[in-house]
């Protein structure tokens, strides 16, 4: 018999991940933050994925966020469209991008070998919902409350969210979604389809790490080739929503005065005037 394979680790500022045989753990980790996911979150998550495609036993990952939420979505202080990053003085084409950086973490962790599991609690906004949107499978607590306020802010919902949603909810209540930016409870996101499995918080990590030890009981090949088939059918029906242009559109947004005034008013409302 071979030798017992140690756990695996790397250090990230903005992100923990671990990998323990056939198992492995992603954590968002800027809970002073509520898991704001900025622009270091994201190349690192995007590095992460390419991490974990490096262990070739890897079966399963599970993509969980520290403290009081998953994630409450892209960092406004830090976001390509904000007043602060458009006055930087760096160059469009640098703007351009960092406002590319969303769709390719999206991107890098979809298209991750292993199989991946939301494990969703507190907040899921914005972007936060779009990480949980990529993962192949999603488990949330009961009291897990989900919104989308891109358009309050004055931006289009980007990183991929648009085609990603269409396919996992439909296009109407896609555009509900987004355009109303209405909270929405963990009951109404699987009565959408959006989500596997709804339980009480108490059980939510018990409830997800059961679900990964059952995947990694299966056998590898069907499960792998599964997953493979499946996203290869979503492409197909997404076909022609490509977001290939994520920066481009976050760009002319943040050019746009009325989008400004609404991303200030927000920024004012969520953080107190300075």
């Amino acid at each position: 018999m071979g030798e017992a394979k140690e756990k695996d680790n790397r250090e990230f500022k903005t992100i923990k991940v671990e990998v323990d045989g056939p198992l492995g753990k992603l954590i968002l980790n800027r809970p002073e933050r509520l898991n704001a996911i900025n622009a270091t979150m994201l190349l690192e998550l995007a590095e992460a994925a390419r991490w974990f495609d490096t262990h070739r036993e890897l079966r399963v990952v599970v993509v969980s966020g520290a403290g009081r939420a998953f994630s409450a979505g892209a960092d406004l202080k830090d976001s390509p469209a904000s007043d602060g990053f458009a006055r930087s003085g760096n160059s469009w084409l640098y703007r351009r991008e960092v406002g590319q950086y969303g769709l390719r973490a999206a991107d890098a962790l979809e298209q991750m070998r292993a199989v991946t599991i939301a494990q969703v609690h507190g907040h899921a906004v914005g972007g936060g919902l779009v990480l949980t949107a990529v993962c192949d499978l999603r488990v949330a607590a009961e009291d897990t409350v989900f919104f989308i306020p891109e358009v309050d802010i004055g931006l289009p919902l980007a990183w991929g969210g648009i085609p990603r949603l269409v396919r996992e909810i439909g296009p109407a209540m896609t555009k509900e979604l987004v355009m109303t930016c209405r909270r929405f409870s963990a009951a109404e996101a699987k009565a959408l389809g959006f989500l596997n499995r709804v339980v009480p918080a108490a059980r939510l990590e018990a409830e997800v790490n059961a679900l990964a030890a059952e995947l990694v009981a299966k056998p590898s090949v069907p499960v792998v080739v599964t997953k493979d088939h499946v996203n290869a059918v979503t492409r197909v029906m997404g076909a022609g929503l490509t977001p290939f242009a994520d920066g481009d559109v976050l760009l002319a947004a943040a050019a746009d005065e009325e989008s400004r005034e609404s991303a200030r008013a927000y920024m004012d409302a969520t953080f107190g005037k300075k």
